[in-house]
C-alpha cells in the first residue's frame, strides 16, 4: 500500500441535498476504474447509498468512504448527506479531510444547507473546488448560481469553465459543450452510450469566442492579485503560460483566497473528468496542510504536541465516525502520521485506556478489504477499540498526543420510545447505546420522573430513520409517542442567594452555607461556572463536589426542568465548620442556592427557531405565507429564482411538525422547503404558563 503522500488526495463531496453529489461520485468512481458500471440513484443501485433506507429514499443519510485512482493520485472521497438532519456526517467528515468539492445545482442556486456546508468548510479551513451542475435542466442557469456563490457565501469563485448553452440540449441552445478557459478549448463529452468516456477537444465556437476572452480575462485578473510570478508574465506579456497558471490556481486554492470553479452536468456524463483533473491540481495532499496540534495527556506538559505528515513520525489518528452494530464496531480513522499496524495497541488519551486494532480494513463503501498495515494520510477502517468514540485520538503509547475533538450541534427534537414487551428493555437500552455511539447527535436518556426513555435528534427525519433502523437492523419492536421540542431556561435578572444546609445526618451534624449569584449573559457556551473564592479557602475534595454539584444542576435544574443556558453561574462564598462540613452538605447546600436563585431571577423559556428556505412556485406564495404566519413564523426574505420564489423564513420548531405533508397539499406537490436549527429565543409567556400548569 506504500504510495507518495504528495500524491493522497483526501476530500470531501459536500452540497445541499439534490445537488447531484451521489451522482457525481458514481461517475467517478466509473471514470476512475473503480466500478464497471455507473449506479442510479433513483433506482437505489449507487456505490455510496448502500443502506436500504437511502436506496429507498433516493437519499443520503451515512458519509461513505471510497477509493480511487486517477493518472498519478490516489483520492480517498467522502460523499457526504445534503440533507441538514444528518449535517453532524458532513462536521466529522471535514474535520479529516483535506479538500472539498462543492456542488451546487444550476437550477436552485446556493440553496440553505449549500451555506451550512460552506460555513462548515470555513470552521475547518477546507480549500475547496466548486462544481455548478445540472446545467442540461429547464431553468439551468451558470451566471446566476455564480453570482449567487459571491454574493450568499461571500465566497471568491474563480471560473476555469463555462458551459456552452444551458438547458435541455434537445432544444435550441441547450446545454452541449464546456469551455475550458486555460487552454482556450471546447470540449464535447460522447454521448449515450459512450457515457462520457471520449472527450473531443474543439475550437470554441464564434459565437462564444467574445464571451471565453471576457471570462478568461476575469481569470487573470484573479491570479495576477496574488501571485507575483503571474503578474509579472501579465505585465509583461498580456497573457499568463498555462504551467503558471496552474501554479497561481492551486497557489490562491491552498491559501483560501479563491475556489476554482468548474461545470457540467454529472448525470449526463459532462465535466467529471476535468473536476478530477482539478483535484489533481489543485486541492492539498496531506503535506500541503499544517502538521496537526494538540495538547499532551500529561497535564504536567503543557507545550503544544506537533506531528507532521511523515511516516517517520509517532503514530497518531482521529476517529472521525464509529459504524456500529451487533457483531462488531468499525472505527473509521484518519492517519495523521506514522504507520498504523494490525494488531497492535495505541492509546486512548481521553479515556486513559490502551485499545487493541485487531483489523484494519481499506473502506470501499459498503466492502472493504484487510490491510497489515497503513500510512500518514490515509483513511481507513480498525476493528478492536472498545471504548473509543467519533472525535478521540488513537496515539504511540510512548508519545501521547491528545487532538482537538469534533463538536457537533445540539439536538433540537425528543420522543418516547418503548418496546412492545419488558422482555425486550434490555435489548432497546444495548441498541440504543450503540446507536448512540454510531450517532453523536442522537442521545438517548432515561427520564427519571416519569420513567421514559427519550430518544434526541436534529429533526424528524432524523428520528424516523433511527427508528426504522432499530426495527430493520436490531429486530426490535417498538413503540413511539409523539415528537416533543427540546426547549432551554435562562434568566431575566441577576440575583444573589444563600442555600443553607444544617441538619443531623447518620455521621453527625452537618453544615454548608453557599451564595451565588445566577446572571443572564450571551455567547456560544451554554453556561458558565465561575469560582471567585480564595484558592485554599474550601478542601480540594469538597471544591470539586461543589464544582460538579453546579455543572449538574446547569444541565436540567430550570424551573420546568429544561437546562439551562445562556446564565453564569458564580460562587461567591461559603460558610463552613470544623468537622461540620463535608460533601453532603457542601452538594445540598449549593443545590439550594441554584434552585432559589433561579426562582427569583424570574424563569424565561427559550424555544428552538429554525431556518427555512421554501422554494415554491409564484402561484402559490399567498397560500404558502398564509400558512407560515399562522405557525407564527416570520417571512425575512425573498427571492426570485427562475420561475420559483425562494423564501427565507425563521420558525419556531414546535409549530413545524407536519409542515412537509402540508407544504406539499398547498402547492399541489411543486414546493419544496429545507430547514435547520438557527437558534434559541424566548418562547411566548403562555407557552411557559401551560408548562406550569398556571
Amino acid at each position: 500500500m506504500s504510495r507518495s503522500i504528495e500524491n493522497i488526495r483526501n476530500i470531501g463531496i459536500i452540497a445541499h441535498i439534490d445537488a447531484g453529489k451521489t451522482t457525481t461520485t458514481e461517475r467517478i468512481l466509473f471514470y476512475t476504474g473503480e466500478t464497471h458500471r455507473m449506479g442510479d440513484v433513483d433506482d437505489g443501485t449507487t456505490v455510496t447509498d448502500f443502506d436500504p433506507e437511502e436506496a429507498k429514499r433516493g437519499i443520503t443519510i451515512y458519509s461513505a468512504a471510497v477509493s480511487c485512482q486517477w493518472k498519478d493520485v490516489s483520492i480517498n472521497i467522502i460523499d457526504t448527506p445534503g440533507h441538514v438532519d444528518f449535517t453532524a456526517e458532513v462536521e466529522r467528515s471535514l474535520r479529516v479531510l483535506d479538500g472539498a468539492i462543492v456542488i451546487f445545482s444550476a437550477v436552485e442556486g446556493v440553496e440553505a444547507q449549500s451555506e451550512t456546508v460552506w460555513r462548515q468548510a470555513n470552521r475547518y479551513h477546507v480549500p475547496r473546488l466548486c462544481f455548478i451542475n445540472k446545467l442540461d435542466r429547464i431553468g439551468a442557469s451558470f451566471e446566476r448560481t455564480f453570482g449567487q456563490i459571491e454574493r450568499r457565501l461571500h465566497a471568491t469563485p474563480v471560473a476555469l469553465q463555462i458551459p456552452i448553452g444551458e438547458g435541455p440540449a434537445d432544444r435550441p441552445h441547450g446545454f452541449e459543450a464546456i469551455i475550458d478557459l486555460i487552454e482556450n478549448k471546447a470540449m464535447y463529452f460522447g454521448p449515450g452510450d459512450d457515457q462520457g468516456r471520449t472527450i473531443e477537444i474543439r475550437e470554441i465556437p464564434a459565437e462564444y469566442v467574445d464571451i471565453a476572452a471576457e471570462w478568461r480575462t476575469k481569470l487573470l485578473d484573479a491570479v495576477t492579485l496574488f501571485d507575483d510570478d503571474a503578474f509579472a508574465a501579465f505585465d509583461e506579456t498580456g497573457d499568463v503560460p498555462e504551467e503558471l497558471l496552474h501554479r497561481a490556481i492551486r497557489k490562491g486554492t491552498l491559501s483560501y483566497q479563491i475556489q476554482p470553479l468548474f461545470c457540467g452536468a454529472s448525470l449526463s456524463y459532462v465535466g467529471v473528468q476535468p473536476l478530477l483533473d482539478g483535484v489533481m491540481r489543485y486541492l492539498p495532499s496531506p503535506l500541503d496542510v499544517p502538521p496537526v496540534q494538540g495538547t499532551n495527556p500529561n497535564p504536567k506538559k503543557t507545550a503544544p504536541e506537533v506531528r507532521k505528515p511523515a511516516n517517520s513520525e509517532p503514530v497518531c489518528g482521529l476517529v472521525f465516525k464509529v459504524q456500529a452494530s451487533q457483531h462488531a464496531e468499525l472505527c473509521f480513522v484518519r492517519i495523521y502520521s506514522g504507520v498504523l499496524k494490525s494488531r497492535s495497541r495505541l492509546l486512548n488519551p481521553r479515556t486513559g485506556e490502551k485499545e487493541l486494532i485487531s483489523q484494519l480494513w481499506k473502506i470501499q463503501a459498503s466492502s472493504k478489504a484487510q490491510l497489515e498495515e497503513a500510512e500518514a494520510g490515509d483513511i481507513v477502517g480498525i476493528v478492536g477499540p472498545k471504548n473509543s468514540v467519533t472525535g478521540d485520538t488513537l496515539c504511540d503509547q510512548q508519545h501521547g498526543i491528545l487532538l482537538e475533538s469534533i463538536t457537533f450541534p445540539e439536538t433540537v427534537i425528543s420522543m418516547s420510545v418503548e418496546p412492545e414487551t419488558s422482555a425486550e428493555r434490555k435489548k432497546l437500552e444495548d441498541t440504543l447505546r450503540l446507536l448512540g455511539k454510531q450517532d453523536p447527535t442522537f442521545i438517548a436518556k432515561m427520564n427519571e420522573d416519569t420513567g421514559q426513555t427519550m430518544i434526541s435528534g436534529m429533526g424528524e427525519l432524523h428520528l424516523e430513520i433511527i427508528r426504522n433502523r432499530m426495527e430493520r437492523d436490531f429486530g426490535l419492536k417498538i413503540r413511539v409517542h409523539k415528537p416533543r421540542v427540546s426547549y432551554r431556561e435562562t434568566v431575566q435578572k441577576t440575583v444573589e442567594t444563600t442555600g443553607v444546609f444544617e441538619r443531623q445526618i447518620a455521621s453527625g451534624p452537618a453544615f454548608a452555607a453557599v451564595k451565588v449569584r445566577i446572571e443572564p449573559r450571551s455567547g456560544d457556551q451554554p453556561v458558565i461556572i465561575k469560582n471567585t473564592m480564595k484558592p485554599g479557602t474550601l478542601a480540594p475534595d469538597l471544591e470539586k463536589v461543589m464544582m460538579q454539584t453546579l455543572d449538574g444542576e446547569s444541565k436540567g435544574a430550570g424551573t420546568v426542568g429544561f437546562p439551562l443556558m445562556q446564565i453564569q453561574i458564580t460562587v461567591l462564598d461559603v460558610q463552613q465548620r470544623a468537622g461540620e462540613t463535608n460533601d453532603i452538605a457542601i452538594t445540598a447546600a449549593t443545590a439550594a442556592a441554584v434552585r432559589q436563585a433561579l426562582e427569583d431571577a424570574g424563569p424565561v423559556l427559550l424555544e428552538p427557531i429554525m431556518k427555512l428556505e421554501v422554494v415554491t412556485p409564484e402561484d402559490f406564495v399567498g397560500n404558502i405565507s398564509g400558512d407560515l404566519n399562522s405557525r407564527r413564523a416570520t417571512i425575512m426574505n425573498t427571492e426570485l429564482r427562475g420561475n420559483f420564489l425562494a423564501l427565507e423564513v425563521e420558525a419556531p420548531l414546535s409549530q413545524m411538525f407536519g409542515y412537509s405533508t402540508q407544504i406539499r397539499s398547498l402547492s399541489q406537490g411543486r414546493a419544496s422547503f429545507s430547514m435547520e436549527p438557527l437558534r434559541y429565543q424566548p418562547a411566548p409567556p403562555e407557552v411557559l404558563r401551560e408548562m406550569l400548569g398556571e
